[in-house]
């Protein structure tokens, strides 16, 4: 007997499957209608940082060395490091100014890199984690938070010791209460934050 809601002359296992078939059609049709629209998508931001059609001339001055670059003006100065200079040791976390993993400094204050526009750093001085120190001149930062185990997957560090360093020029009281609060900006998912005070708080002590 066939179900009531198939056509006569049809099984229900008929009927689903060439509705289907028209659902997908119908879908398919409309998906092509929008790409034809020049409404399939918006392009990821690497694809943006790579771009060359409408691309500007600009210099930025990356870890003491000018740059002379030609990139898209919506280009953000993260998608700029990592996909155009390839300086991948900034990260990209959550790319909404959330987490700090995408910390860089620019004219020595700390910046987040994923909510700040390349274009506007026409010549500014911008120090990225590969420009702090190297295996084996570590900046003192550096040195700290090997020493103090300050991470454990290591997304996250770059970011918390560029925000550490800038921290060391900033008004902060001598508490850890106090350290916490002006890294608050920083996340580490896997919540090695007691570490990652000692480490800023060994480097501040007085010498």
């Amino acid at each position: 007997m066939n179900h009531p809601a198939t056509p006569p002359g049809s099984t229900r296992r008929e009927f689903l499957a060439n509705t289907g078939g028209v659902a997908a059609a119908a879908l398919g049709s409309t998906m092509s209608r929008t790409e034809a629209h020049g409404q399939s998508r918006i392009p990821s931001d690497s694809e943006i940082a790579s771009s060359s059609a409408g691309a500007i001339p600009l210099t930025l001055r990356v870890n003491g060395k000018d740059r002379a670059l030609q990139i898209d003006p919506r280009a953000t100065l993260l998608d700029c490091l990592r996909e155009t200079i390839s300086l991948t040791g900034t990260k990209k976390g959550c790319d909404h100014g959330q987490c700090g993993a995408c910390t860089v400094h620019v004219n020595g204050k700390r910046v987040l890199s994923c909510l700040s526009l390349a274009i506007l750093l026409d010549g500014a001085e911008i120090t990225t984690i590969e420009g702090l120190g190297t295996p084996d001149d570590m900046h003192p930062m550096q040195a700290a938070f090997v020493e103090c185990d300050g991470y454990q997957c290591g997304y996250c560090t770059s970011g918390q010791i560029m925000s550490a360093v800038a921290l060391l020029d900033e008004p902060c009281g001598p508490t850890d209460a106090d350290v916490k609060e002006l890294m608050s900006g920083n996340i580490c998912r896997c919540g090695a934050y007691a570490n990652i005070v000692q480490a800023i708080q060994q480097v501040r002590k007085p010498k």
